[in-house]
């Protein structure tokens, strides 16, 4: 396999890095049950499973 015949500076992997940044993520408001959650994603409001404002599950998915 190759191998880098010299180190990589600190600087050099400091710039390829610049680019990694932590971003936000995007609330929404579910139009059922008036709760925030992140979009695109399934949400537990009071026992039940949602996603895009309906029922998924009626029981909400245990934790491991």
């Amino acid at each position: 396999m190759p191998n880098p015949k010299r180190r990589h500076s600190q600087q050099r992997s400091a710039k390829r890095r610049t680019h990694y940044k932590a971003e936000e993520v995007t609330l929404s408001k579910d139009t059922t049950t008036g709760e925030m959650h992140v979009r695109h994603r399934a949400h537990v409001s009071e026992g039940k499973l949602y996603y895009k404002g309906k029922v998924v599950s009626e029981k909400a998915p245990l934790k491991a």
